[in-house]
């Protein structure tokens, strides 16, 4: 063997209780997995002694949006601080392929939009040595990969490629070529098809994105393709249309199946979540809603006000360019149009909202806005225009948008009809960094909280992932698996606070966050971590191809 890992505590990603365990590995696979002290140390050409660390299969993030910058990240940070060894992107709908050279703009300006992803880094970064879904695929297969990479088929830009940018239904022969376009990616490996109905995607200029204008029939036959060849899962953001009854119907008729996203725990709305696990598991079909196991808090400014996109008003701000933006908030009618809309919708929010960054008013750092905005006898949403205005756009508000039911997360966490997703890695990466999902579940509701055990974090990181996406011979500790393996310590591993930094294309920045207690991992057999550092230029991951 070329490897043996001596002394770890297995948690192996069934769900099985921990037990002292020895696993030896070669070439790329696990060989045997045995009782601590029972595969013999001269056979190995190395030993680890992992003295009772945590040995569970890496982690897998089946929720990102790394299509972009795996063109320019081959380590995929900050994922792979985090014991992460597989990342699933293209969710949501979106990618940058296929795209054709007309409609670049357009793709950047729909993640820019949507995922709020930096404009100059999009065009600093991408490579465009690509226009088809083969081509794309060639050039991430070709590239150093830290990670393992999977890739779903992003319906906007599929749609885009096939319909150009007009704003309606597909024909029917438009339709047969997207079927044949996606029947054609999932032949090379695609993980499955992508695609978004949710009414706040508002892509390039302020327009809904591609998929929103397909018929959900349109939705049906594509999901379709991955029924007739069996490969494949479905993921898809909610919207008008598509929900659990339509969701049920597409896994039953073509057997396939799918998870959505966002399964959402409200402070405001106690038990909502759960009501909506209850319903849809009443249903047939092999349906999983994926749930986030951290509050959703985003630093937002006014230069990229993404998430004031579900206020219609908000939506022609994202029409025009980031330089023309302040033009419109010193327009007072359309702020008079967008006050009241605004001031409702986010109701329950603004008690939340606190100024986070910012050089021109130190004072107001930390305060809620709605009180902030009572003591200077205005509104919060004035408030948060005048503080930008002032600032030149650079203040930052640090936004609690979702999933802030505190105990109803603990609970969804436990029920096993639910799956772990939703980091957006990759996304929203000046905004937010939840990449760290992982370490932050191990230490924060296992260690802390105890609201499930390790084995049951574990089996949602790894054993949960290989079930529904199908992941051959990954996300458990097995022998004939792959030797995609995390080692860490149960009684420190956590998440260290996020920082701003600027090591993006253009220069642009970021949110990253660092992890602690995660010690060695291994990627198809091959060490990128060893006590606690990571081995510089690292490259074993694969590009994922379904079986």
């Amino acid at each position: 063997m070329d490897l043996l890992l001596r002394d770890a505590s297995l948690v192996d990603g069934t769900g099985s209780p921990a037990r002292p365990a020895d696993v030896a590995v070669t070439g790329d696979r696990i060989v045997a997995v045995g009782s601590a002290g029972t595969i013999s140390r001269s056979e190995a050409k190395q030993v680890v002694d992992l003295d009772g660390l945590v040995l569970a299969p890496g982690f897998v993030d089946i929720h990102t949006h790394y299509d972009a910058q795996i063109l320019w990240d081959g380590d995929l940070t900050p994922s792979c601080w985090h014991g992460v060894t597989t990342v699933v992107m293209g969710n949501c709908g979106f990618g940058v392929a296929p795209t054709r050279p007309a409609h670049r703009d357009l793709i950047v300006r729909l993640l820019e939009n949507v995922e709020g992803m930096s404009m100059d880094a999009l065009n600093a970064g991408i490579d465009w040595c690509f226009e088809s879904l083969p081509e794309y695929f060639a050039a991430i297969d070709s590239r150093r990969k830290r990670l393992n990479v999977a890739a779903f088929v992003g319906h906007s830009p599929l749609r885009l490629f096939v319909v150009g940018p007009e704003e309606r239904p597909a024909t029917p022969g438009e339709l047969a070529q997207m079927c044949e376009l996606l029947k054609e990616a999932l032949d090379l490996g695609a993980t499955g098809f992508s695609t978004s109905r949710a009414p706040q995607h508002q892509g390039a200029y302020g327009r809904p994105v591609p998929s929103r204008f397909a018929e959900v029939e349109e939705v049906f036959e594509l999901a379709g393709v991955l029924g007739d060849t069996g490969k494949g899962v479905v993921q898809a953001a909610i919207g008008p249309g598509l929900f659990i009854d339509e969701f049920s119907e597409m896994s039953v008729r073509h057997g396939v199946p799918v998870t959505w996203t966002a399964l959402l725990a409200r402070a405001e709305r106690p038990g909502g979540a759960l009501r909506t696990v209850e319903r849809a598991a009443a249903l047939p079909g092999e349906v999983y809603p994926q749930l986030a196991c951290r509050e959703i808090v985003m630093q937002i400014n006014l230069a990229d006000p993404t998430p004031l996109a579900e206020v219609d008003e908000w939506k022609e701000v994202l029409a025009r360019p980031r330089e023309e933006r302040r033009d419109i908030y010193t327009d007072q009618d359309w702020r008079d149009r967008a006050r009241q809309p605004t001031l409702a919708k986010w109701a329950h929010r603004w008690a939340s909202v606190s100024v986070q960054e910012t050089a021109a008013h130190p004072e107001a750092v930390g305060v809620a806005l709605d009180a902030l905005a009572e003591e200077r006898r205005t509104t919060p949403f004035d408030l948060m225009i005048d503080l930008s205005l002032t600032d030149g756009m650079a203040t930052r508000f640090r936004v609690v948008m979702d999933n802030d039911g505190y105990d109803e997360v603990g609970e969804l966490l436990a029920d096993r009809r639910t799956l772990l997703g939703l980091s957006d890695a990759g996304a929203h990466a000046s905004q937010l960094c939840d990449a760290c999902f992982s370490t932050h579940l191990l230490g924060h509701w296992v260690r802390e909280r105890k609201s499930l055990s390790l084995e049951e974090a574990v089996w949602r990181l790894t054993g949960h992932p290989h079930q529904v996406f199908r992941l051959s011979g990954r996300g458990l500790v097995r022998e004939g698996f792959y030797a995609d393996l995390v080692a860490f310590d149960p009684d420190t591993v956590g998440t260290k606070t996020a920082e701003r930094v600027y090591d993006q294309p253009g220069g642009a920045d970021r949110l990253v966050a660092r992890s602690t207690g995660v010690e060695h991992i291994w990627v198809n057999g091959v060490p990128t971590r060893v006590a606690g550092e990571d081995i510089p230029d690292a490259g074993s991951g694969r590009l994922l191809r379904s079986p």
